[in-house]
């Protein structure tokens, strides 16, 4: 439809858009960004609209430390957008970067990932954002798909293949066969609640308030999901909920691994659903040859070894997990006429 004259049109454009990060891609370049997906904004005065101050890991940087009038917001929260127009921002800003700046004839292309499991209302909320921010046509693709193509799975095979996608907003399973999604399921839990985990850990057992920044810290310090070989300990500090003076505790990561077993016992519970709703066939696959874990959460130590001890398969970690759903876009991007099969959705914006 496009061939020659699509480079005046912009570069085709791929966007991982998460809860924690925004992850760029542009065809023939792979993933080129990958920054917090935070806005930070100053409320005017006098009028009802937002000045945008700063995107990204600047934004991130000012969480929870900005002035009177100044907010720092995550526009998608738990895998759906929360604030369309700060998330319309946020791409807009992104796609610019890009695109070396949209131009009246410079609109691109766009693939962007989106949960599995949610209402075509939230799909086309995503459209919407991303035509908003300056795309010309968007194809969405969901995000386990992208993720099973991102770590190399022959989904286009008549074979089983399971991913588990566990991000910062939301977990995703789902079992693949011929190019298409044969059983889902989602779980708006995942990393953030994890760190809210931790956070309602220290505030009752240790009268300590903690921001989501330090929870995160400790998680990724000495969080497991299972039990470690020696014992760690990670120095929190806050402030004291007694007195209201900062304050240092030592925590050791059998309280953190305590304090995030119900988190991780609610994924492990999903995945085991879908296992039992998956044909015969496609789960024998699955039983032979493993799940594969991508997501963000796929970094806490043991927690492929517990899935596969707790559901009796195995189970692979993505090499890049953090990464697997925007290369798999960007392999889309790379393919984009031969991958249309898998995309799900298309909106039209600028012609």
């Amino acid at each position: 439809m496009f061939g020659p004259f699509s480079g005046l049109f912009g570069k085709d454009i791929g966007v991982d858009l998460g809860t924690t990060n925004i992850v760029i891609c542009v065809k023939g370049k792979g993933v080129t960004m990958n920054e917090p997906s935070v806005i930070a904004f100053r409320k005017a005065s006098r009028r009802s609209n937002k000045e945008i101050i700063a995107y990204g890991i600047e934004a991130k940087a000012m969480a929870g430390k900005t002035p009177i009038g100044v907010e720092t917001v995550q526009p998608v929260q738990s895998g759906v957008i929360g604030d369309f127009e700060m998330t319309g921002a946020l791409i807009r800003h992104f796609l610019s970067l890009a695109n070396n700046g949209i131009r009246p004839m410079g609109h691109p292309r766009v693939i962007i990932s989106t949960p599995v499991d949610i209402t075509e209302v939230e799909r086309k909320a995503f459209i919407d954002a991303t035509l908003d921010g300056g795309a010309r046509e968007v194809y969405v693709v969901e995000e386990p798909v992208a993720a099973a193509i991102g770590v190399g799975l022959p989904i286009d095979e008549p074979r089983g293949n399971m991913i588990v996608d566990v991000g910062g907003g939301t977990s995703e399973v789902a079992v693949l066969s011929l190019s298409g999604v044969v059983v889902s399921n989602s779980l708006r839990v995942a990393g953030d609640e994890m760190d809210a985990a931790l956070i309602n850990m220290m505030r009752q057992n240790y009268t300590l308030s903690i921001g989501s920044a330090t929870a995160g810290e400790l998680k990724n310090a000495i969080g497991s999901a299972l039990p470690m070989n020696s014992e760690k300990e990670f120095e929190v500090r806050g402030r004291n909920l007694k007195d209201g003076l900062p304050k240092g505790i030592r925590i050791s990561n059998t309280e953190v691994r305590e304090a995030l077993n119900p988190v991780l016992t609610r994924i492990i519970e999903m995945v085991r659903e879908t296992l039992e709703r998956t044909p015969p066939e496609l789960a024998r696959d699955i039983a032979d040859q493993g799940l594969v874990l991508s997501g963000g959460a796929a970094l806490l130590e043991g927690l492929g070894k517990r899935i596969s001890q707790d559901l009796k398969v195995p189970v692979l970690t993505a090499e890049r997990p953090l990464l697997a759903v925007a290369d798999g876009i960007a392999k889309l991007l790379d393919r984009f006429d031969y991958m249309k099969k898998i995309l799900v959705s298309v909106g039209h914006g600028v012609r």
